[in-house]
């Protein structure tokens, strides 16, 4: 049998500030491994032989990194389908079932985003699961507790499967408990973390979809069906999709439905909800330190350090967090780590970019990182990947001078286009139609000085995009 990875790649994760951010969310990242979290998804399904090409459902802004980051690791996607509003997980789910041609497959919908260290035993409980799938069963995975904890779901197991060793019927769903009751879970030695992992057939998810949920099929059912190809990606339409209604597969199917089953499993699994969650499955020193990047302790126990530009120091502290990145720094109390996003939720009343994007801003063709900003000018640092180009644009209230750093630029001003190399420059002056192409064979490194009345990234008038962007 037939299986295809279906992977969920939405989310923010704004327990990771300042790292993960709305533009660049934790699965984008390589938080664990010199992979990101995406690709590590990915990998660890790439050596079986009967797994398909993925389908990734992710929101438009974030397309072209995924498009990449699968580029990067030589995995060619079913499809990468593209939410146009957020609806939660049981619509995107629902789009990928739909999307799905052949309805007896058995679709593996795996997070972007978890950590799993032992592949043997996720193998073999995809396995196990495969045998209960293909009886019509709607399987999730229990993850073994190792003690009690609050932060997750718990599913409680009740009867084994005929025919299927290791797989169990669900005997209901439970909500985060509170530490006395997870004590008792624990204890109890038939309730599993809720990992939010599934497999079953489409034709069966759909069928019971529709009996709980129809207003959900109907809608995302048309907005399969008015979608259209786009580059590499799958729009859904996207007043269809609107419509549909947000919900979780928990509460849309699993809660309600009897055939939910589920594996038991120990994997070595973490959601990397946290900070202190990503501390568990870091190396930790003989103090308990986890750190990476240029960091220097003195005296620290118990503490993560993360520096992700500058050299990052600490002496005499204990239970700490400390996150630092170019343009934000965060120092918690691990008790504190579900609290960080009250960070991101002040970023935001505040009106402020830093819970959105890095001062780095990646695109299709590479990326752009802000260096300096004042009164009527800014100045960017721009990276053109080998081969690609930005758009042909203009804008109405801004004039830019690009000095070559490295490599080779084609640029192009009103009717002229002329090569440059290292150490030339040029100025592009308001209202001049202009395009930036890298023709040669290495990255073409620029640096930008914008200066203008107004500077912001929608003075943009596109005329012609490689990207199909607007």
């Amino acid at each position: 049998m037939k299986i295809v990875p279906v992977i969920l790649s939405g989310g923010s994760g704004t327990r990771l500030w300042p790292l993960s951010r709305a533009v660049l969310p934790k699965q984008l990242l390589p938080l664990v491994t010199e992979n990101t979290m995406l690709q590590e998804t990915l990998i660890r399904l790439s050596s079986w032989a009967d797994v398909g090409h993925p389908i990734v459902v992710c929101g438009n802004d974030h397309r072209f990194l995924v498009a990449e980051q699968l580029r990067q690791v030589n995995l060619t996607p079913e499809a990468i389908v593209l939410e146009p509003v957020a609806r939660n997980t049981a619509p995107a789910i629902a789009a990928a079932a739909v999307t799905l041609k052949d309805k007896d497959v058995l679709m593996l919908v795996l997070p972007a985003d978890h950590v799993i260290t032992d592949v043997t035993a996720f193998e073999a409980a995809v396995r196990r699961a495969c045998v209960a799938a293909e009886q019509g069963k709607l399987v999730t995975f229990g993850i073994e507790p190792t003690q009690p904890e609050t932060g997750y779901g718990y599913i409680q197991s009740g009867a084994e499967l005929e025919a299927c060793d290791g797989c169990f019927e669900v005997a209901r769903f439970v909500e985060k408990p509170d530490a006395a009751t997870a004590q008792q879970y624990l204890d109890a030695g038939n309730f599993y973390w809720n990992s939010g992992m599934f497999l079953f057939k489409p034709a069966v998810f759909l069928a019971e979809l529709q009996q709980y949920a129809p207003a959900m099929v109907s809608a995302v059912s048309n907005a399969v069906a008015q979608s259209y190809k786009d580059l590499d990606f799958v729009r859904l339409h996207e007043a269809s999709f609107a419509e549909s209604p947000s919900d979780s597969i928990d509460y849309a199917v699993m809660e309600k439905t009897k055939l939910a089953a589920v594996v038991p499993a120990s994997m070595g699994w973490n959601d990397v909800g946290s900070w202190t969650a990503l501390k568990e499955v870091q190396p930790n020193d003989a103090d308990g330190n986890a750190t990476r990047g240029d960091v220097f302790l003195k005296n620290v126990k118990n503490t993560l350090v993360r520096a992700e530009e500058r050299f990052v120091a600490a002496v005499g502290v204990e239970d700490l967090l400390i996150v630092e990145t170019s343009d934000a720094i965060l120092v918690a109390h691990r008790d504190c780590a579900q609290d960080v996003k009250n960070i991101v939720d002040h970023l935001k009343a505040s009106g402020r970019s830093e819970h959105k994007m890095h001062p780095r801003v990646y695109r299709p063709w590479g990326w752009y990182e802000g260096i300096d900003i004042g009164e009527r000018f800014q100045v960017k640092r721009i990276m053109v990947k080998p081969g690609e180009r930005l758009s042909l644009q203009m804008h109405h209230h801004r004039a830019e001078h690009w000095v070559v750093v490295s490599g080779s630029a084609m640029i192009t001003i009103d009717d002229v286009t002329k090569l440059y190399t290292e150490n030339e420059s040029t100025y592009i002056p308001i209202g001049s139609t202009h395009r930036l192409e890298n023709p040669g064979k290495l990255p073409l490194h620029l640096i930008e000085v914008q200066s203008g009345s107004y500077l912001g990234e929608d003075d943009i008038v596109r005329f012609e995009d490689t990207y199909g962007r607007s």
